[in-house]
């Protein structure tokens, strides 16, 4: 029972973190966009 959990646990655990890993390059892409278009002003 709690290796059952255990592991449920850690595929929470590894899914969050591709999550905030992609949140995280999507948030990059957008200030970089925001720059290039400040330095075409």
């Amino acid at each position: 029972m709690k290796r059952i959990l255990l592991l449920v646990l850690l595929a929470l655990a590894l899914s969050g973190c591709n999550t905030i890993k992609g949140f995280r390059e999507d948030l990059q892409k957008a200030g970089e966009k925001i720059e290039d278009a400040a330095k075409r002003k």
